[in-house]
């Protein structure tokens, strides 16, 4: 049933805790090349990724040479899904831990093998380049977002709270910067469709033994 002015947005987290991370990219990027080749689809913003936390560890893992303590780093990005995203993409835990002891150039030298591997999947670095930290409606309707925001904050002053600020999208009471309604794909309480006066939130588990949601929604 699209119609001319859709558009598809995925909410984030596509890697990490699962086995098939590579295979899921994978898909990502065949069902965009499926899309954007019919009508009503034009625009290659017509399918839009989001950055979730998931992708924003695994932008910084491939950093950790600039982390001033890299061990901690590793410690508390494997505690929350990202060795199984190292692990498909040819690399793992032990490696990590050993170059983060040997230094930044030892550092380096291991995040570049594990870009390598990454860049030999076709479509796999651009997709990871292209994500968006967040989308919103031309009309002000929706705003769309991976876990959630600080209503206190501008949109521009958000930064790292579209990723980790879950408690701040339930005190989203109202319009925020002029937006009417603010939706969201992670949860940590994984509660399923929960819908607010001004919020929706769409985590039913999807990856972790839960189902996945997909809507349709308008912003008017």
């Amino acid at each position: 049933r699209w119609v001319s002015g859709d558009r598809i947005v995925y909410l984030g987290d596509y890697v990490g805790h699962g086995p098939a991370v590579v295979e899921t990219i994978d898909e990502l990027l065949r069902f965009r090349r499926l899309v954007l080749a019919q009508p009503p689809f034009t625009h290659l913003d017509d399918v839009v990724f989001l950055r979730g936390s998931q992708e924003e560890m695994w932008s910084k893992l491939l950093q950790l040479q600039f982390a001033s303590e890299p061990t901690r780093v590793l410690d508390w990005m494997f505690e929350r899904g990202v060795r199984r995203t190292l692990e498909a993409y040819g690399g793992n835990s032990s490696h990590a831990y050993a170059a983060a002891r040997d230094g930044s150039l030892a550092l380096s030298r291991w995040t570049q093998s594990i870009l390598g591997r990454m860049r030999a999947r076709a479509g796999h670095s651009e997709f990871h380049a292209a994500l968006k930290r967040a989308a919103f409606t031309e009309n002000g309707g929706l705003l769309l977002v991976n876990a959630g925001i600080d209503p206190t904050l501008p949109l521009e002053r958000q930064g790292d709270r579209f990723w980790w600020d879950a408690g701040g999208f339930a005190s989203v009471n109202a319009p925020f910067a002029g937006l009417g309604v603010v939706v969201r794909g992670s949860d940590p309480a994984r509660s399923g469709l929960v819908t607010g006066s001004h919020t929706v939130s769409l985590d039913g588990g999807s990856g972790l033994d839960g189902e996945l949601l997909a809507v349709c929604l308008s912003p008017k």
